[in-house]
């Protein structure tokens, strides 16, 4: 049987060049966030104060008096992130499959507006939030003496409550994408219903739980507010999560919103670690997608 070309006609071609174009606009916007921060972290390198090696590996960050070392901002972000995915991970996991695999649609229906509305949450409310509730919260349990006002705990505990819709959401989606028959076929062999969903849904939907994991830590390293207002305006290298400590983030934050002159050694600095933040969180996407591709299961 002869195959029949039809020639595209232009009301077909017109919502697919919208299309491309609309999804030309998100890469050159990518591009244009990195080359700025590309040319304007070079007019903080070619400083001749400035020293990368210094850069990565100093311990003291202080550029206002010629102290150039990241690695306590890059502390304290790790240690937010850290105790925010210790946080989001199990309980939006838990989340996730108590709505895929026990909940009934009632109370799917009731629990799922619960999550959008944590979501809609401005992150400013959950840094008031931080400082309010979870900090003194965390003196009354280990004392005054031990939790300082501003501590990286309470920041991170909070970030792990923000990241939770999305994690919960994500991880659904991707527990839900395993096909039904997997079930049954457990079900067939004897498993329970704990068994099926431990040895088989989760095992079968890792790419996509892989993906939502590492996004969800992208999300929490890339959190402004919440740190900016409960860990700290100092940056310091403490491995004490009760003691305050400033990230990437919040320097950012702390110094756009000073009285630092424009292209100034300060003012520049934010560049570079807005460079080093879009690195990280550029890396994480590319393992995200690596590990999803390789784990990734077609079934017919």
């Amino acid at each position: 049987m002869a195959k029949i070309s039809r020639k595209p006609t232009i009301t077909s071609m017109i919502p697919q060049t919208v299309l491309f174009l609309f999804a030309l606009v998100s890469i050159v916007i990518t591009l244009g966030i990195a080359i700025i921060l590309i040319r304007e972290s070079y007019l903080f390198f070619s400083d001749p104060e400035v020293d990368l090696w210094g850069f990565l590996t100093g311990k003291k960050w202080q550029p206002m008096i010629g102290y150039f070392g990241f690695l306590p901002l890059l502390n304290a972000t790790l240690t937010t992130s850290i105790i925010a995915m210790s946080v989001g991970i199990p309980i939006g996991l838990s989340v996730a499959i108590y709505l895929s695999e026990y909940a009934s649609d009632r109370v799917r229906a009731t629990l799922k507006p619960v999550l959008e509305v944590l979501a809609g949450i401005p992150t400013i409310v959950y840094g008031y939030f931080a400082l309010t509730f979870m900090t003194p919260l965390l003196r009354s349990i280990f004392g005054d003496d031990v939790v300082e006002i501003y501590n990286t705990a309470s920041a991170g505990l909070v970030i792990g409550i923000l990241v939770l819709p999305m994690i919960a959401t994500m991880a659904e989606d991707a527990i839900g994408a395993v096909p039904k028959e997997l079930r049954l076929a457990a079900h067939a062999l004897g498993g329970t219903k704990l068994e099926t969903t431990i040895k088989v849904v989760l095992p079968a939907a890792l790419s996509g739980l892989s993906a939502t994991f590492l996004l969800a830590l992208s999300r929490a390293i890339g959190e402004t507010m919440v740190v900016a207002l409960a860990a700290g305006a100092g940056p310091k290298l403490t491995a004490n999560p009760f003691e305050a400590a400033e990230t990437i983030t919040g320097y950012i934050v702390r110094i756009s919103g000073g009285d630092v002159s424009y292209n100034s050694v300060d003012y520049n600095s934010i560049f570079a670690l807005g460079l080093v933040l879009f690195i990280i969180t550029f890396t994480l996407n590319l393992i995200s997608r690596k590990i999803s591709n390789k784990f990734h299961q077609e079934y017919e």
